[in-house]
């Protein structure tokens, strides 16, 4: 069964309750040890089963899918361990517990201490982020390794926009799928909180509009940053291996440091070789 994205602006507690019902309905009673009865009808467990599981009324979990009630972190967990939610969707469920609170609007500029950074990284990539990812800060870097964002539209100066609408990505970034989706999962998890957010609405409309984007979104995948090591084709340079750290700025709540470090000799050398491209 398919479910429909959730349309900007939707509650919280709607996104949750979808979330929820398009994790049980993934799961078949074997999963959880319930034998699977035949001419069964429901796809995936049903609601009074995943109640008896977490052990809260089949009507409070009803109303917890419909979106008709806040509930807490121990609540959210028991229902987590019964649709065998992996860490990242298990903290993703728990960001809408009602002790939770949306995090506070982030600063608009960028301190010149963190700016002094991002510049003294080059040749390595750096960037500063948002809490909506556009690009607030960056080096030459970084310009090089993907392209300047300051011959960009303001509003598609955001990583979410290179990675999904830039046409350069989907080669540039050797494994751009699995990238891909793990970005877009990341992102789900922080527009969730911010239902009437018009950035964050905008945002979603333009990814909808690429159709990998839409059907990754309607699965409702989420997913938690992992430190990693990215590979690039770069048309320059060839190959590149670079290792993805992301710092947050204390005294920037919101801010997010963002570099790429070399992960061999080639990569090293390849960083000092490069140009800003247009």
């Amino acid at each position: 069964m398919r479910t429909a994205p959730a349309p900007a602006g939707e509650s919280p507690r709607r996104e949750l309750g979808a979330f929820l019902r398009s994790r049980r309905e993934r799961l078949k009673p074997k999963d959880v040890g319930l034998p699977d009865a035949p001419g069964r009808r429901t796809p995936g467990l049903r609601r009074a089963e995943v109640a008896e599981l977490a052990g809260i009324s089949v009507s409070w979990y009803t109303w917890l899918e419909q979106g008709r009630v806040r509930t807490s972190a121990q609540v959210l967990r028991a229902v987590s361990r019964v649709l065998r939610l992996d860490a990242a969707e298990t903290a993703h469920a728990l960001s809408f517990a009602e002790e939770s609170r949306p995090p506070a609007d982030a600063p608009t500029w960028v301190s010149p201490n963190l700016l002094t950074l991002v510049q003294s990284m080059t040749p390595n990539p750096a960037v500063v982020l948002d809490p909506y990812w556009d690009l607030l800060a960056w080096n030459a870097g970084y310009a090089a390794l993907l392209t300047d964002p300051a011959r960009l539209h303001p509003k598609q100066r955001n990583l979410l926009w290179l990675v999904f609408r830039w046409p350069p990505a989907r080669t540039l970034l050797a494994d751009w799928e699995p990238e891909a989706r793990a970005l877009l999962g990341q992102f789900r998890s922080r527009a969730a909180r911010r239902p009437n957010d018009p950035r964050f609405a905008e945002l979603v409309g333009e990814l909808l509009s690429d159709g990998e984007a839409a059907r990754w979104y309607e699965r409702r995948e989420t997913a938690g940053f992992q430190p990693s090591v990215r590979r690039f084709r770069h048309p320059a340079v060839g190959e590149l291996r670079l290792r993805y750290v992301k710092l947050a700025a204390v005294d920037e709540p919101g801010h997010h440091f963002l570099a790429y470090l070399p992960d061999d000799r080639h990569s090293e050398d390849a960083l000092r070789r490069l140009r800003p491209r247009g």
